[in-house]
């Protein structure tokens, strides 16, 4: 997703917005300088050969590194000439490969796209400044012999450099400080969620509760979502997870929350929230969609009927595998949906957990052996008292496989924890 707020942007004081054909013509006439934020390219970019450094993998990866920037083809670097670039020759798709095959880790949040007039063309890349930093370029370069492998590129003022040991160590401790922060804030909405669980739990239940948020979140007030796309986010997310599951096990969260509650989001504090605690002939669970991209989603494990006997207060609490697996589709195919919807281009970090509603208590699973058969707690089973959180990351526009592969690594990881 293209940033509203660039170098251009500040130099000729427009207002935040997307970049524009006239604002790239002005900037060129005023002879903008390059910076470590601004690179102007009279040539489009050309693929690598003899093994020789990506120049367009390396130019990327060299401001994701620093704080973000353009890229601007069509532009001569020197003298700032507007000379334009042919747009029957360009190949994003292209392009896009060259960066995936030559940086690491991944950059997901590259926007590339062409301005014109009619007359003139420009090719822009926005890279904005990645959370993942230090970015690795694979390859080499006549000029830098002695660069060989890998490298870490940097901009420094107006050109690229090469990143020393001590700036890539700490890059490496900056980026693992934002990856701190990121896990204290899906920790704050698990402990959010499960405040709400304790306080409307009738009963002593295990519930499944999970979280995802992208690496870069929208920043505040960059997109609302309106309810009815908060509904058809659900509801597509509904379709998508049968689509994942290729099988009926249990009826999963989102079929559980009921149409009345599924199509009827309620605003929450920048957020949707669908909850039907209010409605006790179903399982309970709670949907949040945040404006952010955030998800959060937790269902009750142990939902028993109003004419059955509750757990007692040294009963375990019976955790089934197959509703576990049904929750874990659901909540990514939740967080599939919620991507496509907001446009993230920032891959997702998911976690998933079972809790108590209200106190350490013993996990019993119940599994099937035979498949389809009656599910039942094996003798060799352990009852865990607590199941660590299990964590996967889903990549931007993931297709079904990945889905897949992260639900059942949620699962997997969750009830590999009673020995099963």
């Amino acid at each position: 997703m293209a940033r509203t707020w660039t170098r251009l942007h500040e130099h000729l004081g427009c207002p935040p917005g997307p970049l524009t054909f006239d604002m790239v013509r002005q900037a060129a006439a005023d002879n903008l300088e390059e910076s470590d934020d601004l690179d102007w390219k009279e040539m489009l970019p050309q693929p690598p050969r003899d093994g020789r450094w990506n120049e367009l993998a390396k130019d990327v990866a060299a401001m994701a590194n620093t704080r973000g920037g353009l890229i601007i083809y069509g532009v001569q670097d020197k003298t700032t000439v507007l000379v334009g670039i042919d747009p029957n020759h360009v190949n994003r798709q292209q392009y896009a490969q060259w960066i995936r095959n030559h940086v690491q880790p991944y950059l997901p949040d590259l926007d590339i796209f062409e301005l014109t007039d009619g007359t003139k063309t420009v090719l822009v890349v926005d890279v904005p400044a990645s959370e993942m930093a230090p970015h690795f370029v694979y390859g080499g370069a006549a000029r830098d012999k002695e660069q060989q492998a890998a490298v870490v590129p940097y901009r420094d003022n107006d050109h690229t450099a090469w990143m020393a040991e001590h700036q890539i160590e700490r890059a490496y401790r900056d980026r693992f400080a934002r990856v701190g922060r990121a896990e204290e804030e899906i920790q704050r909405h698990i402990d959010f969620v499960t405040q709400t669980i304790t306080a409307h739990a009738s009963a002593p239940s295990a519930w499944f509760v999970a979280v995802s948020r992208p690496q870069r979140p929208l920043p505040r007030g960059a997109y609302t979502m309106s309810r009815d796309e908060a509904r058809e986010v659900l509801e597509a997310a509904k379709t998508r997870a049968h689509v994942l599951l290729a099988r009926e096990l249990v009826p999963g969260p989102l079929v559980g929350m009921g149409p009345d509650t599924r199509l009827n989001p309620r605003p929450g504090l920048r957020r949707w929230v669908c909850n039907n605690f209010q409605s006790p002939i179903n399982r309970e669970v709670i949907t949040e969609l945040h404006y952010d991209g955030t998800v959060v989603m937790a269902a009750n494990l142990s939902f028993i009927r109003e004419s059955e006997e509750p757990p007692g207060q040294d009963d375990d609490l019976l955790v089934s595998g197959r509703l576990v697996t049904a929750c874990c589709y659901d909540f990514v195919a939740t967080t599939q949906e919620q991507q496509r919807k907001l446009r993230l281009g920032s891959t997702l970090q998911l976690t998933a957990a079972i809790i108590s509603s209200d106190r350490p208590r013993a996990l019993a699973p119940r599994i099937s052996t035979w498949g389809d058969g009656l599910e039942s707690t094996p003798p060799y089973a352990r009852r865990p008292h607590r199941i660590q959180p299990a964590h996967t990351v889903l990549s931007p526009a993931a297709v079904d496989d990945e889905g897949r592969s992260s639900a059942d690594e949620l699962c997997t990881d969750l009830m590999s924890q009673f020995g099963v």
